[in-house]
């Protein structure tokens, strides 16, 4: 699926963006140039860490690779005794408009530790190739890669310690933007996945836009975290060249309702979580009441005030996000 043609933006070559810290080069690439702390991955058992994690391969072609969190409580329970329950599974994009940071950054890292533990969950998160030098639909096809490995892979985390039968696609900002069309896409080949399964949809403050403005977006348009100005310099390096912010890529409404149908079918599950002070809440809100319209069961919960990626730059603030992420994947069987 993917075009990975490049070539440079309308912007200013040259220009250091100091609100995302890149410079367009001329090629069409771009120059990282701020700050991206990493955290490497604790695999040791012998670690104080309440959350091992490591780092596993997945596509070398694409230099593409999953780091996997798993509460040290699960494999302490399971070396006691026999009796033991799979945790459900998180598949997990990173944000950064599509452009910037890793799985392994810092603070996506640390918003997993604390998810892990706090959600009941075991989680596969996704470093996948960047925009603009492999432009949409690249990163989506980096998440089918890894449904699709997630669902013969022989890690003995995956294997012993989780259930891949309750398996939930999440992302934040632009993952999960990621996280949506990776919806999509499972949907529609649901039956290749076997026997991973999966359940439902988190959309964390998820990434969207359109070619007209929305209400937030005007109201917004400024914003000192996400103004308008640099969302749609996003667009630009991220969409299929040529592509307005109208394509599916971007605008969810657009050439989606089979999937949504699909969706219902399958009884899968959309969680779609936001604050009112991000530029893309109307956005997020659009889609939740058209995926309910559609029949497909939707839990939204859009907290007043905040910011976008509050909860990645202030995890204390991500408490009752993780308290409605637990309740949403251990729902009973029949709700889901």
């Amino acid at each position: 699926m993917s075009n990975n043609q490049s070539n440079p933006s309308s912007h200013t070559t040259g220009k250091v963006h100091d609100n995302l810290a890149i410079i367009l080069n001329p090629n069409g690439t771009i120059t990282r140039i701020g700050p991206n702390p990493i955290a490497l991955a604790t695999p040791d058992p012998n670690t104080s860490s309440p959350v091992l994690t490591k780092d596993l391969p997945l596509n070398p072609h694409h230099n593409t690779w999953v780091r996997i969190f798993m509460p040290r409580q699960a494999l302490d329970t399971f070396s006691s005794t026999t009796k033991y329950t799979k945790l459900p599974l998180i598949v997990y994009f990173h944000g950064g408009g599509f452009i910037l940071y890793s799985a392994a950054s810092t603070f996506f890292h640390n918003f997993c530790v604390e998810m892990t533990t706090q959600a009941g969950v075991a989680i596969v998160s996704v470093e996948h190739r960047l925009a603009p030098e492999h432009r949409l639909p690249a990163a989506y096809d980096d998440a089918m890669d890894a449904l699709l490995w997630i669902r013969t892979s022989q890690d003995v985390w995956l294997r012993d310690f989780t259930d891949i039968t309750r398996c939930f696609i999440m992302g934040t900002s632009s993952g999960g933007n990621i996280a949506y069309h990776a919806g999509l896409h499972a949907a529609a080949e649901v039956s290749d996945l076997a026997p991973l399964k999966i359940r439902g949809l988190v959309l964390h403050e998820p990434a969207f836009g359109g070619t007209e403005r929305s209400g937030s977006e005007l109201r917004l348009i400024n914003d000192p975290i996400l103004p308008m100005f640099l969302a749609d310099l996003m667009w630009e390096l991220a969409l299929p060249i040529g592509a307005d912010r109208d394509h599916k890529y971007c605008n969810p409404t657009v050439d989606s309702e089979s999937s949504w149908e699909k969706m219902r079918k399958l009884g899968w599950r959309v969680m779609v979580a936001g604050y009112k002070g991000d530029p893309m809440v109307d956005r997020q809100m659009e889609l939740g009441k058209a995926l309910k319209k559609k029949g497909v069961e939707v839990v939204a919960e859009f907290s007043e005030g905040e910011y976008h990626g509050v909860t990645i730059r202030e995890h204390t603030k991500a408490k009752p996000l993780f308290a409605l992420i637990r309740k949403f994947v251990h729902g009973s069987p029949s709700a889901l």
